[in-house]
């Protein structure tokens, strides 16, 4: 698409382009009570080609502040935290929010957790020992998958 200007003519990209042409940085906020999980997650974030740390919470309800104010991508979400629960933050924010994403990751068992995170409205239960760059990247596709 070509427009003229009174210094010549500007030359501007066609609006239409595929995803994959343009760069997006997923926004994660992390939430965990446990400082050392924390900095592992946010290691693991740094590590995963197109994800970026944007803020993190150590409570349900801090986190669900911040989700209001930061409007992360995805949220890491820890099952146990003091007084209000992971998964009842996790309803929380998707009640406020239906454009982010919640990841579940706790060390509780994924038989008896997993089935709790859906019913919550999570995208997916990862265990905090199976959670990496891959598994992050990839539950985030699954997540994010064009039905």
């Amino acid at each position: 698409m070509s427009v003229s200007s009174a210094g010549g003519t500007l030359t501007m990209m066609d609006e239409v382009s595929s995803a994959e042409e343009l760069p997006v940085t997923v926004r994660v906020l992390i939430v965990d009570d446990q400082e050392p999980f924390r900095l592992a997650a946010r290691m693991v974030v740094e590590a995963t080609e197109g994800f970026e740390v944007v803020g993190e919470s150590e409570s349900a309800e801090e986190s669900i502040e911040l989700a209001r104010q930061l409007q992360p991508d995805l949220v890491l979400m820890d099952v146990n935290l003091p007084q209000m629960n992971g998964l009842d933050a996790t309803r929380h924010i998707l009640q406020e929010s239906s454009g982010i994403v919640v990841l579940i990751l706790s060390t509780y068992e994924p038989d008896e957790y997993a089935p709790r995170a859906a019913e919550a409205g999570a995208a997916a239960y990862i265990p905090k020992s199976a959670f990496g760059p891959d598994r992050l990247a990839e539950a985030w596709r699954d997540a994010t998958a064009v039905a």
